[in-house]
């Protein structure tokens, strides 16, 4: 990058990573310009009126447990800036067949109480110690794989490090208790088989104990417009619908920070690349897809077990085997009869959602790659499963395919929402396999998106730990 550029650092795509890799670089005193190619900007973390007027849905990301708990996050002023969050009583819920649901609660000793048998016990005795070290805990496990908090993280890996499948069945006594610890370990949105991935699951379900699962007042697109807000206090500029097809399209700077996946950056600077980098970086997996629904709706959803109306999120999917199935379905290019459903309810603890009286509703299943299998009727079948009437409640619905999540976000490949596939062989080794993951083998060109570590989540640290090494770049 030329010493003679007027602007210091450029960031393109403001999605969370994007804003906070800038953010940290305008606190730093350097000049800042973020592109983004959407007339709005949030990348993912948008909301828009998908239904009829007056009801506010989130695009893509809607709960945000990392931001309140993220390390980086919290050193911001955001409240100041206008953000609010809204608390469900209960982060999660994952209801059965027979008209119960076992409930995540803020609380450790309500949640075990509630669980069955000597797994209350287990529960506790599990996730209790992680709570009480979740801000180291969180420190070292949002950053890029380092020897921080050794004895604790050694601990935290025991567990973290299995199979959410192996750990279930050694902890857990109940297949009540076995089927919730699918529901969130199924986040990860890969085989429940597959090693690491009860860190999923832990890390989330310390989220829920230490912060909450929190929805934005007002929608998702007021954590984008906060961030926004607090970098333009700083001196940040942010450019809107000005996509960006090439690196040699933007003006001159110091450095550039692109919070893309490796497909775009490969599309937008390929022939500048590194023969053996750009080879690395083309070998880069993306994971299974979403299919997404919004829904305004005239009344609650009628749950069967009516403690879900007090839980922010649902996971639907019935047994462990049941959600298992689900997973490794979509994973291995499948789509599932009986899909595993993440529903959002965020319209019950924030009336802004929808006009009185009435209420909005996100969901999404995991689907293959690129699908184009329309899974509207399959999705509300699993939520008339365990809410009899829901259909009774739709006003109006929004379809959301994988191929449109790509069309909004070209970050979204074939739908994936987490960067690229969250395997253990690419957990930490986003993109490739590297020292400094975030440096790209162009001088003075980052990588900061969720195809970085610590990967999916709404926490900004691709773009903070990103933005330290364009600084120590812009510092030599």
């Amino acid at each position: 990058m030329s010493a003679r550029a007027s602007l210091d650092a450029i960031v393109i795509g403001s999605g969370p990573n994007g804003l906070a890799a800038a953010i940290v670089l305008a606190r730093a005193g350097y000049s800042v310009r973020v592109y983004e190619g959407q007339p709005t900007i949030g990348g993912g973390m948008r909301s828009a009126e998908l239904t009829r007027p007056g009801f506010v849905h989130d695009v893509a990301s809607t709960v945000h447990a990392l931001v309140a708990i993220s390390p980086f996050f919290k050193t911001l002023p955001l409240a100041d800036f206008g953000l609010e969050f809204a608390f469900p009583s209960a982060p999660f819920a994952h209801p059965l067949d027979d008209g119960s649901a076992v409930v995540v609660e803020r609380s450790i000793e309500a949640t075990a109480a509630a669980l069955d048998g000597k797994d209350g016990r287990a529960y506790r005795k599990l996730i209790e110690p992680f709570v009480e070290t979740s801000e180291q805990l969180m420190d070292a496990l949002l950053g890029p794989f380092s020897l921080r908090h050794p004895i604790m993280m050694a601990k935290f890996g025991r567990f973290a490090g299995r199979s959410a499948s192996s750990l279930a069945r050694h902890k857990f006594e109940s297949e009540r208790t076995r089927a919730m610890f699918a529901g969130v370990a199924a986040h990860s949105m890969v085989p429940l088989d597959k090693l690491a991935t009860s860190g999923y699951a832990l890390g989330l379900i310390l989220a829920a104990h230490s912060v909450g699962w929190p929805v934005a007042r007002g929608g998702a697109q007021q954590t984008s417009n906060t961030l926004a807000a607090y970098l333009r206090s700083l001196g940040g500029e942010i450019v809107t619908g000005v996509p960006i097809e090439s690196l040699d399209a933007l003006p001159k700077s110091r450095v550039v920070l692109c919070d893309l996946t490796p497909r775009q950056l490969i599309r937008m600077a390929g022939d500048r690349m590194r023969g053996l980098y750009k080879w690395r970086l083309s070998r880069f997996r993306y994971g299974p897809g979403v299919f997404k629904m919004d829904w305004a709706l005239n009344a609650p959803v009628p749950w069967r077990a009516a403690e879900c109306a007090r839980s922010g999120t649902l996971h639907l999917g019935g047994s462990f085997a049941d959600v298992a199935e689900s997973e490794r379905d979509a994973w291995e290019g499948r789509v599932s009869d009986r899909p595993y459903v993440l529903v959002v309810q965020p319209s019950l603890f924030d009336a802004t959602r929808a006009p009185a009286g009435m209420h909005t509703l996100w969901a999404y299943c995991h689907v293959p790659n690129g699908s184009t299998f329309d899974m509207r009727e399959r999705i509300e079948a699993q939520i008339e499963r365990f809410a009899p009437g829901f259909h009774e409640c739709i006003v109006e619905r929004s379809i959301t395919t994988p191929a449109d999540l790509e069309r909004s976000n070209a970050n979204l490949v074939g739908g994936d929402i987490a960067g690229g596939a969250a395997d253990a062989a690419q957990l930490y080794s986003r993109p490739i396999a590297a020292l400094h993951p975030y440096r790209t083998s162009i001088d003075g060109v980052f990588l900061c998106s969720s195809s970085t570590p610590p990967g999916v989540g709404v926490h900004g640290m691709c773009g903070f730990h990103a933005a330290q090494d364009a600084l120590r770049y812009l510092n030599k």
